[in-house]
């Protein structure tokens, strides 16, 4: 059986203004799963194109991030699903 994790790294540098999943849930590709404000202002949606259960959680809102920052680690469910 093929495991696969990936890690989902912060494209932006700003503040973690919402996280919007838990850490076991399941998620869909493409989901929302934070929201960030950037240093310029605008709130930047995240998402990630595969399926799986999120392992682990490492920030939460408040966290200032940057582009090494490691949002969470996903165990990908190796199935071709989608999201609204």
């Amino acid at each position: 059986m093929i495991v696969t994790e990936e890690k989902l790294y912060c494209p932006f540098n700003g503040t973690i203004e919402e996280v919007l999943t838990k850490e076991n849930s399941h998620v869909y590709e493409w989901e929302k799963l934070f929201l960030i404000k950037t240093n310029n202002g605008s709130i930047e949606e995240i998402s990630i194109g595969i399926s799986g259960y999120i392992t682990s959680l490492d920030v939460k809102n408040g966290q200032k991030v940057d582009s090494d920052t490691v949002l969470a680690t996903i165990k990908d469910d190796l199935k071709i699903t989608g999201c609204d």
